[in-house]
């Protein structure tokens, strides 16, 4: 996955590109590179391996007058992170620049073609093949759109590119087919990226591009067509988030920020949607498929990643709440295999993005049972969003830290109001019920707001075993999805091996990892498996585990029994998971930071996976 950035307008185009990318580099931190047109007419291309800040100290910014530009930050596909295979890459005559986000299947076969007619590839990428084949078929006065237009028809695959010529110096062409574009809309001057936050610093004005759709881009003029060249007229809505949004405000990292933000993101998250009860709670956004949902025998959830943890939890909520079986299947395992769905299975795809590609792939594949299809995601005009029957947005706001944190507490709460309209569409719960499930959620946002305050204690805890090798994290029933959680947050941003395992499991392997230079973190609120969680403890203890329990405030009996007690605010069992995802999260950050990683940027990942 990789950023794009391009701009049309009355300023030089470099800065603004480059303050593109830095919006944009936790999609891809590989190399990154732009292209301009210069006042000359010449198209100039810098590029750069490593870190967006490595590029800024190479280039030659006060030489690059253009008004016209286009950038990239890559995440490596095709071929090793290297200069050579850096973006924007250019045609053999060194008049056509692309940048692309994306995997093109048949690229291969395009080289081999190409190469036979004469053209000279510099890179191992599939990217290439786009700008030689614009190349080939830019001649005898083909005007810029019809060639790449023609060129777009030949691919197999993903992509979203934009594409930059000296031959056409006041336009910038692009095309999307599953992998996302936007274009911002200016006071005389257009943009493009592959996220909004890269743009909002010029416009809340955007067009989102949906798959089989280029366009002719100049400053102040948009032509939105189909691949077949029929024009689409789509206006620019405004988008409700802010340029603020994108800044650290004070934070050290974006990802500390997003943990605080979290009673925020989850009081507009439950918002309005919580405030009026009538006999029965219902989501607005679930309405209208009331009578498809109504006849709905089992769920399966579909998801990657964190939001897969997610997907654990809301099966217990499903379950629970509304009565209905319910399987969570990886999004790239699903569509690879012979899934029984049918019109009566409820599809839940997950995404903060929307645009996770196995997700996508796996929501289309199910779908095809004929059941009804309610996506969760984060951002919208996303193609989750617009493929699905409904949608229930999180409204947790911009969330630049790889690491999802926000986003995550934000999809279980969705899960919780979705179980609870499910639960009262079928009268799985009684109104009263419905009504202390409600009032219990809307608790939500206090019980982060204290469990925050255990951030100290958590960054003492980091201080003593940030560099101890493996962690083994343990939860039991609607936890131990947490502990799932807390396992992979602690992989992905600070490199130390972390597992997490049900804890009625330990006696099956886990247990003979076990010695005093593990520690075991321990998740054990008084809920109903509370008593068992307590014996899981001692069986880690009398193997000398070193164990960190996280509980509710009050419990004497778990602090006793464990080597350091992190409380937590006392709530009901169905928000455990909500509040216990903080101290997981605080935890991951600051052995991370003690470690001396870089947080927001974790090695060899990406936030939005949009190729397979």
């Amino acid at each position: 996955m990789c950023g794009i950035v391009g701009y049309l307008g009355k300023s030089r185009a470099a800065p603004i590109l480059l303050e593109g990318l830095r919006k944009l580099e936790y999609r891809g931190y590989d190399s990154a590179g732009i292209a301009t047109i210069e006042s000359t007419g010449d198209l100039r291309v810098e590029r750069s391996v490593g870190k967006l800040r490595d590029f800024e100290a190479t280039l030659p910014l006060d030489e690059l007058d253009g008004l016209v530009g286009i950038g990239h930050t890559r995440w490596a596909t095709h071929g090793k992170p290297d200069k050579a295979n850096a973006h924007p890459h250019i045609d053999s005559s060194q008049s056509v620049a692309v940048v692309h986000n994306g995997i093109i299947e048949n690229h291969r076969d395009l080289r081999r073609e190409l190469t036979n007619l004469g053209h000279n590839f510099r890179s191992q990428t599939d990217t290439e093949v786009i700008a030689q084949l614009i190349e080939h078929y830019l001649h005898n006065d083909v005007p810029l759109h019809d060639a790449v237009r023609t060129c777009l028809n030949r691919l197999e695959g993903t992509y979203a590119v934009a594409v930059l010529s000296r031959h056409a110096p006041k336009e910038i062409i692009v095309g999307r087919h599953a992998s996302p574009l936007v274009i911002g809309v200016g006071n005389e001057e257009t943009l493009v990226a592959s996220d909004v936050p890269a743009m909002l610093q010029h416009t809340k004005n955007f067009i989102v591009m949906q798959d089989g759709e280029m366009a002719r881009l100049t400053n102040n003029h948009i032509d939105l067509i189909t691949l077949e060249g029929e024009p689409i007229l789509r206006e620019a809505e405004e988008h409700p988030w802010d340029a603020d949004m994108a800044e650290k405000g004070g934070f050290t990292h974006f990802m500390q920020k997003e943990i605080y933000e979290q009673p925020r993101a989850i009081a507009d998250t439950i918002g309005e949607r919580t405030t009026t009860l009538s006999s029965r709670f219902t989501l607005d956004e679930l309405s209208e498929i009331d009578g498809k949902l109504s006849g709905i025998n089992r769920a399966i959830i579909l998801a990657c990643g964190t939001s897969w943890h997610a997907g654990l939890v809301g099966k217990y909520y499903l379950e629970e709440i509304a009565g209905i079986p319910t399987e969570v299947d990886y999004g790239s395992e699903h569509q690879y295999r012979k899934a029984l769905v049918d019109n009566n299975c409820l599809i839940i795809p997950i995404s903060q993005s929307g645009e996770t590609f196995d997700t996508l792939a796996a929501m289309r594949a199910a779908a095809r049972g004929g059941g009804p299809v309610v996506a969760i995601c984060n951002v919208l005009g996303s193609t989750m969003a617009r493929e699905a029957d409904a949608v229930v947005f999180t409204r947790a706001g911009l969330e630049i830290g790889v690491a999802a944190t926000k986003t995550f507490s934000s999809v279980l709460a969705v899960l919780y109001l979705v179980a609870t309209h499910l639960g009262a569409l079928r009268t799985s719960i009684s109104s009263e019920e419905c009504s202390t499930l409600i009032s219990n959620i809307n608790k939500a946002p206090t019980l982060l707001e204290q469990a925050l305050k255990q951030e100290s204690t958590l960054e003492s805890l980091a201080d003593k075993f940030h560099n101890v090798l493996d962690f083994l994290y343990i939860g039991r029933g609607i936890n131990y999805p947490i502990a799932l959680e807390g396992a992979l947050k602690l992989k992905e941003i600070s490199y130390i091996h972390a597992e997490g395992y049900p804890a009625g499991e330990m006696k099956h392997g886990p247990i003979a990892l076990i010695t005093d230079e593990m520690p075991v973190i321990a998740l054990a609120p008084q809920d109903d498996v509370y008593e068992k969680m307590l014996s899981n403890i001692e069986e880690a203890k009398t193997r000398d585990g070193l164990v960190i329990a996280i509980g509710f405030e009050g419990d004497s009996v778990l602090e006793g029994q464990a080597d350091h007690f992190v409380p937590m605010p006392n709530c009901p069992r169905l928000l455990t998971p909500i509040v216990l995802s903080i101290p997981v999260q605080i935890l991951a950050y600051h052995i991370a930071v003690q470690r001396g990683c870089d947080v927001d940027q974790p090695r060899n990942l990406a936030k939005t996976v949009t190729v397979e």
